[in-house]
């Protein structure tokens, strides 16, 4: 399944993640990486994690999708972003989630203060949104997931 929406600004490619029968286990290295100063090189590999069932807890609902837009870099979520996305999930106060309101799409924090419910970008550049009486408004999915790519030069 690939869709896209819009909305000012937010763009969504969306991808159904496959059903994965078989365990895919990824090498875990058990010593931490400094990202300050290097420290002496250690062969540690300790375990395997298995990538798909870690990234995926329901299969069944839960989506993939490329984000287009910068409302959200303050959180790690950048243009290009990939977002593991699950719609079984119930939202919570603070969650950033996937949320269609009249009609359109965008990804945001999900903030009720003082009875009222607003969406929140993570961008000063960006204004909060405020969810009206009245406004045809769901929540889509719960991100659980951010996966960005550091090296763009890296196809």
């Amino acid at each position: 399944m690939n869709t896209t929406t819009q909305k000012k600004n937010v763009h969504f490619d969306f991808y159904k993640v496959p059903e994965i029968t078989a365990p895919h286990p990824v090498k875990l290295v058990s010593v931490p990486i400094n990202a300050g100063f290097p420290s002496p090189a250690e062969d540690y590999i300790e375990d395997t994690i298995d990538l798909p069932k870690m990234l995926l807890k329901n299969p069944s609902s839960t989506y993939i999708l490329k984000v287009k837009g910068q409302s959200m870099v303050d959180a790690g979520i950048f243009d290009k972003s990939l977002i593991v996305v699950d719609a079984s999930l119930e939202p919570l106060d603070g969650d950033i989630a996937v949320c269609i309101i009249d009609g359109e799409f965008t990804l945001k924090r999900i903030s009720k203060f003082k009875d009222k419910l607003y969406l929140l970008p993570e961008n000063k550049d960006f204004k909060p949104i405020e969810v009206k009486e009245g406004s045809n408004f769901e929540v889509w999915g719960i991100l659980t997931w951010v996966l960005n790519q550091p090296n763009k030069n890296r196809k």
